[in-house]
């Protein structure tokens, strides 16, 4: 954990959402800062802190929050909304941009899973925005990597007329928001190596009934540079529509990594690749320079060489 971290607040609505600043140097001026949020019910505790301090170490403020009624954020609990998430993005920019020593110009977004449609969109609505990642990004409702088999989907049907919860993630058989076969595994290993995760396996879903929630519609007229972070291997999102949305967008860059599934990328090699990837696009497009020969602590990172796939070398 950073020694430097600080907890903070900010309000949203008539809620207060918890947040986390990773400061850079102190001597360094006026910093470029990333925004971040994790996925649906994905919590700041859950392994953002390591994305974060790796920004920080390498010159790139971070402001890593919780939705709200998600992690330690005020407001009804596990209630998701898409356009309510999105309200918190705008206060989480607004704030990340009223912090002292940071430069309002050169504001990133950065989302995992929903959270990744979510930067994209957050992106698109500000024109200020300087840069976007998404990572195994969920970029439309129908994206989903699997079939559900029809009980399931009459019964979270059912859950979502009459207002009730569902779990967050379960077995293919279940009737949960995520339920790709390995999903449940593959997200309590994030949580456990987390720290000291709030996080709970529930969520709310009548949102399932509101009008279609499509981030990858802000694709095609992006006006900055996104890094897309794709898991070849995806067994909740499709890598197929993040992939041809990275090529749709006029400053799009994308990264595939075979062999990775949807939460592969928060430890191991699998993180230290994605990683390295987003600090050389954030160094390119915050600080303007390459990663090579700048400080330090940039140049000790370490780097696992995964196949890339870019979309100027398809």
């Amino acid at each position: 954990m950073s020694m430097t971290r600080k907890d903070l607040t900010f309000a949203s609505g008539q809620d207060a959402c918890a947040a986390w600043f990773y400061p850079t140097a102190a001597d360094q001026g006026a910093r470029p800062i990333i925004v971040m949020a994790h996925g649906l019910t994905g919590t700041r505790r859950d392994r953002l802190g390591a994305f974060a301090e790796r920004f920080a170490a390498a010159g790139i403020a971070a402001l890593v929050f919780d939705y709200r009624g998600f992690g330690d954020s005020t407001g009804e609990p596990d209630l998701y909304e898409p356009s309510r998430q999105l309200d918190d993005w705008r206060a989480a920019i607004a704030f990340a941009r009223s912090l002292p020593d940071i430069d309002g110009e050169r504001v990133a977004t950065f989302g995992s899973s929903s959270g990744g449609g979510h930067a994209l969109t957050a992106a698109a609505a500000d024109p200020k925005v300087a840069a976007a990642i998404s990572q195994v990004p969920m970029l439309d409702r129908n994206t989903q990597s699997y079939s559900r088999p029809p009980h399931v989907v009459k019964e979270m049907k059912a859950a979502a007329a009459d207002g009730r919860y569902l779990p967050a993630v379960g077995q293919p058989d279940q009737a949960a928001l995520i339920s790709a076969p390995g999903a449940e595994v593959g997200w309590r290993r994030v949580v456990a190596i987390g720290e000291e995760s709030r996080w709970r396996n529930r969520v709310s879903a009548s949102w399932l009934l509101g009008p279609p929630y499509s981030p990858i519609q802000h694709a095609a007229s992006l006006h900055c540079p996104w890094l897309v972070c794709v898991g070849a291997d995806d067994q909740v999102a499709k890598p197929g529509p993040a992939i041809e949305a990275a090529r749709q967008a006029p400053k799009g860059e994308l990264r595939l990594y075979p062999g990775v599934d949807h939460f592969d990328i928060y430890d191991g090699p699998p993180h230290e690749a994605v990683v390295a990837d987003e600090i050389e696009f954030l160094y390119r497009h915050l600080l303007g320079r390459s990663l090579c020969g700048t400080t330090k602590a940039a140049s000790e990172l370490p780097r696992v060489h995964l196949p890339a796939l870019t979309s100027e070398n398809p």
